[in-house]
């Protein structure tokens, strides 16, 4: 892997992007292309529910404090605060490399999850288009997807994912821990706001392209009183389905999560920090398989109720099925972000992995539906 830093890279707030993108980010961009190996990676972790996972980009500039991702920046040789949020790198030949892929004769044509360790709309994707290149691939290929991300850069894509999905399956789950744009953009201070995330919803479910809700991460103590508003808006949009997970702080994330929310609301510091241990044993993070994406606790009981009370009353579904009397919240696994590492580079244990070269293809294949189903019981992408 070879990293080529940009000296002028392309600029995605220019006045042909506007509508799509919020304004500029205060911190500097800098640009690292390359080409990749392999455009898919491999998850064999038991908390995720889909093998094949597809980030064109590494880092994110939606900046989002909480994103457990951010460790991964640090295989790159970056780090895992300010530098995953500025320092892009982008894998310009990934549509070639998954036109390669899916026109092996052995692929099986299983679901790919798009954003894993990134978003796939963050603003640069209004100037290098590789998640559409990619989605233009499965199209070609019938092949299903399914997206998470916050962005309201999505809309550009709905007529083509309509297609996809007449032709093979495309669901979006878009990410939407807070109802309210202020409190919102103290925490996801490069996302798109809430109300501009409902209604990419909304356009997307008129397109034809399924859309589902995540509520991911639940912050004790900051969000968990936003849950009945984020579904309510959320099934006006055309939502049938959500989610949550709660909040995971691996490695630096902790220190870059509560860095932040002392600088916005150090009111709340303590009482989020004691809410955390309190589902976690204790602990502030928890990176056991079949732990690490769930909570425990009278508290974390009292969430999961208030959830699953709330998806029955709107009428959604969660894990695939509509809600009953006596049904708790499923805990997910994070919807399709997962840690997972960049080709060529060790990952940190349970993460995703690039393809092993021993890996057969001729596994059955994991039908979108039945992801969705894992999912939906539910991105920090």
């Amino acid at each position: 892997m070879a990293l080529r830093r940009i000296d002028n890279p392309p600029n995605p707030y220019t006045h042909a992007h506007a509508d799509w993108l919020e304004p500029p980010p205060e911190a500097r961009l800098e640009v690292f292309e390359e080409r990749t190996g392999a455009a898919l990676s491999h998850n064999d972790s038991p908390d995720i529910p889909f093998r094949w996972s597809l980030n064109p980009y590494r880092g994110c500039q939606h900046a989002c404090a909480y994103c457990y991702a951010r460790p991964t920046h640090e295989y790159l040789g970056f780090g895992a605060g300010t530098d995953f949020d500025s320092k892009i790198c982008v894998k310009i030949n990934a549509p070639e490399a998954l036109r390669e892929r899916l026109s092996r004769p052995s692929w099986r044509r299983e679901l790919i999850a798009f954003s894993g360790v990134t978003d796939c709309y963050q603003p640069l994707e209004a100037v290098y288009q590789l998640t559409r290149r990619c989605l233009e691939v499965c199209v070609e290929r019938r092949n299903p997807v399914g997206i998470v991300t916050k962005s309201f850069l999505i809309v550009r894509d709905a007529e083509l994912l309509a297609e996809l999905n007449r032709v093979a399956e495309a669901t979006v789950y878009c990410s939407i821990p807070f109802a309210d744009d202020a409190l919102a953009r103290q925490i996801e201070s490069g996302a798109p706001a809430p109300s501009r995330r409902f209604e990419a919803m909304r356009r997307l479910h008129a397109a034809g392209v399924p859309v589902a809700v995540m509520v991911a991460p639940l912050i004790p103590g900051l969000n968990d009183r936003e849950i009945p508003a984020v579904l309510k808006r959320a099934a006006e949009c055309g939502a049938r389905s959500a989610s949550f997970i709660p909040l995971r702080l691996p490695g630096a994330v902790r220190e870059v999560f509560f860095s932040r929310l002392a600088a916005v609301a150090p009111q709340r510091v303590r009482r989020v920090e004691a809410q955390v241990r309190a589902m976690r044993g204790g602990r502030l993070s928890e990176s056991r398989f079949g732990a690490r994406m769930r909570g425990a606790g009278v508290y974390w009981e009292g969430v999961r109720r208030l959830f699953a009370m709330t998806a029955q009353r709107l009428g959604m579904t969660t894990a695939g099925r509509p809600v009953s009397e006596g049904t708790e919240a499923p805990q997910e696994s994070e919807g399709m972000k997962a840690p997972q590492e960049s080709e060529g580079m060790k990952a940190p244990q349970g993460s995703e992995r690039t393809e092993a070269p021993q890996e057969s293809e001729g596994a059955a294949r994991k039908s979108p539906l039945a992801a969705q189903a894992s999912v939906v019981q539910l991105p920090l992408f």
